[in-house]
């Protein structure tokens, strides 16, 4: 039996030849990122050793032009091969950043340059795309994730100031569960690498329109967000506008989604934006904003109940029968317990990967993925190179609301539609750490128009 790591140790030890990102000592690059161990403080005199790049956390903020070619250098400075995750973004699958799809790794020691040019417009992100298993200080676990922002072509900048916001979760370890299993918990949760309370506060105006950009990087956890005395207008999810922004009194992220939201600073004193969740609140969630010219000790405000729902944001038009002609695939997520003190193995239709079976589909034909998801956890669904459009939620239709990761809730369903119009092969996967790297994960691989694999 192959195990995922030994198809990702398969991967890297592929020759020379197979490699597509040129050498890093061509043209001058518009970025260069350095991946490497790093020890940063994250409270006073408490510091936490991870992989992080160019020894900070999150990453450089990358911007790009939407349709402007970019050039990033990268080098490794771990002892394991690692790779960069373009999320969100369509590219090629030999520089997507998954070896899953084919993207060469990086060895220890060696530098690649990716080339290409980024569409679509919006907030995406980078992260690494690694096997971690049972090691909690690999993968997703350490500080290898950064903010990369598409701007559009015409940029009305219908705000005043623009703030990016990393959810993390450190120190973990795994514990077992009531029902026997394994599963992460952490120690330490911090905004943009700082607990509550160190370093600067998000200093602001009276009048003021904010714009604030939230990821969730963390490897596993789903994140529920407020900001005392003020409300959020979501604008975009996972980098695409809705189409009904409205107010909401907070925002739900799971791993790997992203919500762009304006803030009208209209309350003015010293506030505290964090985890509507005490306990991982007290563990460092959360960051204060302090108006200009207030000084008096940050204020929280205990929201009365989680809510979230993406059909907030949803057309006006939605569609009442949910019919729109795309071909259906059923995938059914289940678990499989392996016994005390192991983490559970989950199969897609039966099967994990990389036993899963390939899913051929016609270039330009439209789909509709049906995740039926029969086990007790819930699934964020991340689809690569594609974005797209929520179908049904939990037997509810929606139509308008366009993503690249999808929280697919315990013992329901959600259909998500997409053209295939980006020829390679596609991963689908649980973005949560240990679900991926004990089988949620699948290849699509897209046909052209003569029915030739790509």
């Amino acid at each position: 039996m192959i195990t995922r790591r030994q198809f990702l140790q398969s991967s890297a030890a592929a020759p020379a030849a197979a490699l597509t990102l040129a050498a890093s000592h061509a043209s001058t690059p518009d970025y260069t990122i350095t991946i490497a161990p790093y020890n940063f403080e994250v409270s006073p005199r408490r510091f936490i050793r991870t992989i992080a790049y160019n020894s900070q956390v999150p990453g450089p903020l990358l911007r790009f032009q939407d349709g402007r070619p970019v050039t990033i250098n990268v080098t490794n400075r771990t002892n394991i091969p690692e790779v960069i995750h373009w999320h969100g973004l369509f590219l090629p699958s030999e520089v997507d950043g998954s070896m899953e799809e084919g993207t060469p790794p990086i060895a220890p020691g060696d530098s690649a340059t990716y080339r290409f040019t980024p569409r679509p417009a919006g907030f995406r992100w980078y992260h690494t795309h690694t096997f971690a298993g049972r090691d909690l200080h690999k993968g997703q676990y350490t500080g290898q994730h950064g903010f990369l922002s598409i701007e559009p072509r015409d940029n009305p900048a219908r705000y005043d100031a623009e703030v990016f916001l990393a959810l993390h979760d450190w120190r973990g370890q795994l514990l077992s569960s009531d029902d026997g299993s394994m599963n992460p918990y952490y120690d330490v949760s911090t905004i943009n690498g700082r607990v509550l309370g160190f370093g600067e506060p998000l200093r602001v105006k009276p009048g003021q329109r904010l714009l604030l950009h939230l990821l969730n990087s963390s490897a596993s956890d789903c994140h529920w967000i407020a900001l005392a005395g003020h409300q959020f207008e979501v604008l975009a999810l996972d980098g695409n506008p809705v189409p009904n922004p409205c107010l909401v009194p907070m925002l739900s992220l799971a791993p790997a989604e992203r919500v762009s939201a304006i803030v009208r600073l209209n309350n003015p004193g010293v506030w505290v934006l964090g985890e509507v969740r005490k306990h991982i609140r007290t563990a460092g969630m959360g960051i204060v904003v302090e108006y200009a010219d207030r000084n008096e000790e940050p204020q929280w405000q205990q929201p009365e109940a989680l809510s979230w729902d993406y059909q907030r944001f949803e057309s006006t038009e939605a569609s009442a029968s949910g019919e729109t002609g795309a071909i259906k695939i059923p995938l059914v997520f289940k678990s499989k317990f392996t016994g005390h003190g192991d983490l559970d193995h989950w199969t897609i239709n039966g099967k994990s990967f990389p036993h899963t079976e390939t899913i051929a589909l016609t270039q330009g034909q439209r789909y509709r993925l049906q995740f039926k998801n029969e086990s007790t956890d819930h699934h964020p669904v991340h689809l690569h190179r594609h974005l797209f459009e929520l179908r049904q939620l939990s037997g509810r239709h929606t139509r308008g609301i366009v993503k690249d990761t999808v929280l697919v809730k315990s013992a329901a369903q959600t259909d998500v539609e997409f053209t295939a119009n980006d020829p390679g092969s596609t991963l689908f996967h649980c973005h949560q750490q240990d679900h991926m790297d004990m089988g949620l994960d699948r290849k699509s691989t897209r046909l052209n128009s003569s029915h030739i694999t790509i």
